[in-house]
């Protein structure tokens, strides 16, 4: 699911909390996962490294691959946002950025939010595979070919 939509559903207080699935062999995932962990959160955040088998066991009906390649966030009532709609409901959990990532999932500006993490994406690649060229699956940091 790539729709933003108020996580909540119609009402706060609706979502006790966010499993995040995270790439542990990326480092800008790891960056990404100390810098929300860091921050107060409206909904706790709670980290799950993606294809790990505590997620396998938790998320048995879940594409474990795909988490790998796209930022995935599942709450606690079993929805599941992907790529920009994982990040935004992440920042929505953050006290101080739920103002923003309503603003970026506003039809105005989520397309603008797209395009910017399109291009996160792609910088991390380049930080994965930097300037060499790397054997498919070897980006020299425990990023495999299935880390985006």
């Amino acid at each position: 699911m790539t729709e933003v939509v108020d996580p909540a559903g119609h009402g706060a207080g609706r979502v006790a909390y966010f499993t995040v699935l995270y790439d542990e062999g990326c480092p800008i995932c790891r960056a990404a996962h100390r810098w929300l962990a860091g921050r107060a959160q409206l909904v706790p955040l709670h980290f799950v490294p993606a294809g790990s088998g505590e997620a396998r066991w938790r998320f048995p009906g879940l594409d474990h691959a795909a988490t790998l390649r796209d930022l995935t966030v599942i709450t606690d009532g079993g929805l599941v946002y992907v790529s920009d709609g994982a990040w935004l409901a992440c920042l929505w959990a953050l006290a101080d950025y739920r103002g923003m990532a309503e603003r970026l999932g506003s039809p105005r500006l989520l397309p603008t939010a797209r395009r910017f993490i399109a291009a996160a994406a792609a910088v991390r690649q380049s930080t994965r595979s930097g300037d060499q060229a790397l054997p498919v699956g070897d980006y020299g940091d425990g990023c495999d070919d299935q880390c985006r």
